[in-house]
Formats: structure tokens, sequence, C-alpha cells
């Protein structure tokens, strides 16, 4: 999932040991992650990075963009330049990493004229080819409701069956091996009608990773799952620097601004 929701919008997620791919190398996590368009935002990728370091603090964790917004499941056929694309991302990144999930969220784009009646099998098509190039029988994938305020206004009234394919994606779930549900229940969108906004993509993360770790479905919103908002400010050293030279620039602050905070960094 490409993800829109504004960065302005929540507060930044840093943490040194949560990367992302990008021209072939591990580089710190930066939002956006899965830049496929200039409107590129926040994702669900970011706060279920940050649960599972939160949940396993010697691990680290690699995030593998490879969405394309807007895109329909016949654009991810197995002969198709998606399909092909992230299985290139994910053996490059299999050589020093190893893949421990699949977080798939797609659909708006197939909620009309029809084809949630074919959404199942070509769904099906795409992750056995998908687990079958890899060899990921067993790792878990996690699959995402679309948005309960589709079909209403914006953009989303061109999604008026997202309630039909949203019942394929909860059966496709409960009856394949190693696959879990997660809702969208009480989420919400950006003003466009269509996409998440910043804070429902961190809670949906939350909840992603929840169905990861327990390997259950989740099937409501979570009691605790608003903590996702409430991102870490106690910065490594390392992260401080990242931080301060990605707003220098920027042109966030000036040269003088930059020194000061760098030398106080060194000093600390």
């Amino acid at each position: 999932m490409a993800g829109r929701g504004f960065l302005t919008d929540v507060s930044p997620i840093y943490d040194e040991r949560l990367h992302m791919l990008r021209n072939g190398q591990w580089q710190m996590m930066t939002e956006p992650i899965n830049y496929d368009r200039p409107v590129a935002g926040v994702s669900l990728a970011a706060s279920f990075a940050a649960a599972y370091v939160h949940a396993n603090p010697n691990d680290k964790i690699g995030l593998i963009p490879c969405a394309e917004g807007g895109s329909t499941l016949d654009q991810w056929h197995p002969d198709g330049t998606l399909f092909q694309h992230a299985i290139a991302q994910a053996r490059f990144a299999m050589k020093t990493s190893t893949i421990a999930g699949i977080l798939w969220h797609q659909g708006e784009s197939d909620s009309m004229n029809n084809l949630h009646e074919t959404y199942y099998d070509k769904l099906h098509v795409i992750i056995e080819a998908l687990r079958h190039e890899l060899q990921l029988q067993e790792v878990p994938l996690i699959i995402g409701e679309l948005g309960h305020f589709l079909g209403k206004t914006g953009f989303g009234l061109y999604s008026p069956q997202f309630e039909q394919v949203n019942a394929q994606l909860r059966r496709f779930a409960h009856e394949q091996p190693h696959c879990y549900f997660v809702t969208a229940q009480g989420l919400t969108a950006n003003l466009d009608g269509i996409h998440l906004d910043a804070a429902s993509q961190r809670k949906f993360g939350y909840r992603y990773f929840e169905a990861f770790a327990t390997k259950q479905h989740v099937l409501e919103p979570l009691p605790n799952e608003a903590d996702a908002l409430n991102v870490k400010t106690d910065y490594s050293k390392t992260e401080q620097i990242y931080m301060y030279t990605m707003d220098f620039a920027l042109g966030n602050m000036t040269h003088d601004e930059f020194q000061a905070k760098m030398a106080k960094v060194m000093q600390s």
C-alpha cells in the first residue's frame, strides 16, 4: 500500500532500527516510504515497523516498498510489471535479510463494474505465485479491509462495491493458510473520500502488527491502538544527526542553527 496520509498530520517516526529498501540499499526509514507519486505520504508500514521493534527491541526491521497507488488486481498478475518488480525487490532484499511477512492492502480500484466477482480467484493466483517465487509458503500474509467510508463522497464514489470486495478479502483470509484479516472499522479518510488519513494509517499499522504477532484475525479496533500516535522522542545520537541533517538540507533551519544542534549532539 502506497499511503496518502498527510505527512504533517502526525508526528514523524524515526528509529535507527527501522529501515527501508531504496536505491539498492537499506536506509533509515523516512516517510513517505513508498514514493510512487509526488503525493505519497503516510502509510500503515511505519507504525507496523515501530510496533515490531517495540515488541522486539533487539531486532531490526526492513521494509520493502513495492506498491503502486490506484492499481487493480489485473495489473498485479504474475506476468505483469508490478509483480515482477516486487519479486525483484524482494530477492534483492533477501541477499541480506529474511522476509518475515507480507502486508497487503488493495481493492478500491476493483470496487466497481462487478470486479468483486473474480477478485478472490485473481488474488489467489497472485499470492500463490508470490509464495512460490520467493519460497514463502509459511510467511504470514496480513490483509487489511477497505475503509468503510468508501462509496460516499469524493473519489470514494468510484468504489461503490467496496463491501463486496471486503467480503472477498475476509473470505480469502479465513480460507487461506497463514493469512490474517484486519478490520478497517472506525478508520477515517482524507477529504478525498478514498484514502485513509494519517492518524488512521498509524492505527491500521498497529492492527496489522497485532495480527502478525498473534497470528490471529483482528476483527475489532484495538483498545490501545491510539498508542500508535505517540511516537518516541528520546532519539539516539544517530537519529538526531539524521533528523537535523535532513532539516538543514530541506531548508528548515539555518546553517548556524544546524551547527549549534550538531555541536549539542556531539557533546551528549
